[in-house]
């Protein structure tokens, strides 16, 4: 897959990102110089799936508070979420599915999947009455039923698309 570096983004960051060692990130993108990088710069990042390749998108309106699954640019389904609180937005931006982890335990319900920010993601909750509010550290919060039957129809590497 290829990610398109935005201003302010470092290697170690994008590395963690995407949860792979710098030295992968490197290796995949042996024509860059690790030590400049420019936003628009196009890196590849390996082990991830071209996401024009996949059947699915995710598509998030924060101020709607609500999660659409598109198929083939059809929707298929909406969701209600809940989302970042002040202090704590939920990112904006181009991300994807990295992993998925069911039963992470705690507050995060029953399915974490993981984004392609650090310590963001799409998951169940403990406290289903927070869904359609601003509650989270920024996270995308899902009733535990819908982020179960989500994870299981998108693949890893599913595009997902955050705005306000």
């Amino acid at each position: 897959m290829i990610h398109t570096v935005r201003p302010g983004e470092t290697l170690n960051q994008i590395a963690r990102d995407y949860r792979k060692p710098l030295y992968i990130i490197i290796q995949a993108n042996p024509s860059i110089n690790p030590n400049l990088i420019y936003p628009g710069q196009s890196l590849t990042i390996p082990g991830f799936p071209d996401p024009t390749t996949l059947p699915y998108q995710i598509e998030v309106s924060i101020n709607n508070r609500w999660l659409r699954l598109l198929k083939q640019g059809a929707l298929q389904k909406q969701y209600p979420i809940a989302v970042g609180r002040m202090l704590h937005a939920t990112p904006i931006g181009n991300f994807i599915i990295i992993n998925k982890a069911p039963n992470p335990g705690g507050p995060f319900g029953t399915m974490w999947m993981s984004l392609s920010k650090e310590h963001y993601g799409i998951h169940g909750t403990n406290d289903p009455s927070s869904i359609g509010k601003s509650v989270s550290r920024g996270c995308i919060r899902m009733y535990n039923q819908d982020v179960e039957e989500l994870a299981r129809l998108i693949p890893i590497g599913t595009p997902v698309i955050i705005h306000p």
